[in-house]
């Protein structure tokens, strides 16, 4: 068990979990932290990932298996006071579960073959993004690129709107959506832009046959999609079709439909391929 509790923010241990709150000292250490138990959870089950494990007496009471198991990994584990949690955490009401985890991301070239990839390019909203990763790992998707110009997947907004997914699949982050592109392409895999502007219709795409292989979608900047010089690296923009009166759809929203209708492609129609799947109790 934890030998004792923290029960200043300023003891040395406590300010190097907080300053991972800043992009640079994640990248120096690379390390992040995962907030609440749902994150923490899945990032135990990711062996090696959980280097120490910061809980309040309450949250260890509740969650008496996650300590167990962080124990049992190795980590360290760390009791703190309510107070300290609340200067640890980055919610307006932390569950009093906090690990500090190891990067998770691989380079380009550990895409291998790939039935499915979401590109971010030029993503700045960490909500959005993480969406994106927790519907592309739900989709059964191979991997999920962060471009160069892309907010930092470790963003703790955007962790926890993984709800967990980072642990699952294959994230690559900081490359030129032109190499993503290419190297995709040399994976045998199409490759299209998700664009409300497109000249196609996603479900005429999937219609004529064009999602039924590989393929690899671009998803572009929540306010103003993708400019031409990247639409013109893929193999066509593609646009969700709105019947409605609704002007667009927003980020997440259009890549989940895009993502969704590639799978159920890929997967045949009445599902005669690929592995069962599974149905989530909420939505």
């Amino acid at each position: 068990m934890a030998s004792h509790e923290f029960i200043s923010a300023r003891s040395p241990r406590i300010k190097g979990a907080r300053r991972l709150a800043k992009r640079a000292f994640r990248r120096r250490e690379r390390r992040f932290l995962a907030e609440g138990p749902q994150a923490v959870r899945e990032a135990l089950a990711a062996p090696g990932r959980v280097h120490e494990l910061f809980t309040t007496a309450e949250a260890a009471q509740r969650h008496a298996d996650l300590v167990e198991a962080a124990h049992d990994s190795g980590a360290a584990v760390h009791r703190v006071t309510l107070e300290v949690m609340a200067e640890l955490a980055q919610t307006v009401t932390p569950q009093g579960l906090l690990a500090v985890c190891g990067f998770v991301d691989v380079p380009l070239s550990g895409i291998g073959p790939a039935r499915l990839v979401a590109v971010l390019s030029h993503v700045r909203d960490p909500g959005n993004a993480g969406t994106v990763v927790r519907t592309a790992d739900a989709a059964g998707a191979d991997a999920v690129v962060f471009t160069d110009a892309s907010v930092d997947p470790y963003n703790g907004k955007c962790v926890r709107a993984s709800a967990g997914s980072l642990f699952h699949l294959p994230v690559v982050v900081g490359v030129p959506v032109g190499e993503a592109v290419s190297h995709l392409r040399g994976l045998g895999a199409r490759v299209f832009a998700a664009d409300g502007g497109g000249d196609r219709d996603l479900h005429a795409a999937a219609d004529a046959g064009e999602l039924d292989g590989a393929v690899g979608w671009v998803f572009g900047n929540e306010a103003w999609g993708l400019p031409e010089e990247i639409r013109a690296l893929t193999d066509g923009a593609v646009a969700v079709p709105i019947y409605g009166a609704a002007e667009s759809l927003n980020l997440a929203t259009a890549a989940a439909v895009c993502l969704y209708t590639t799978a159920r492609e890929q997967r045949g129609r009445r599902g005669a391929s690929g592995a069962a799947p599974r149905y989530a109790a909420d939505a």
